[in-house]
């Protein structure tokens, strides 16, 4: 018996898409943030 909400929505098919969707925003975002910071970790200093 498949597991649904109170609404209809077939609970194991809504995980299924999701995990086929790719990232979500918040992956996206902390990605970005890391490689950004290894990317001015890496680089020297300004020289004035």
């Amino acid at each position: 018996m498949k597991r649904r909400t109170a609404s209809g929505t077939d609970i194991e098919e809504v995980k299924k898409l999701n995990n086929a969707s790719g990232l979500a925003y918040n992956e996206v975002k902390n990605k970005l943030a890391e490689q950004y910071r290894q990317k001015t970790k890496n680089q020297s200093p300004p020289t004035n």
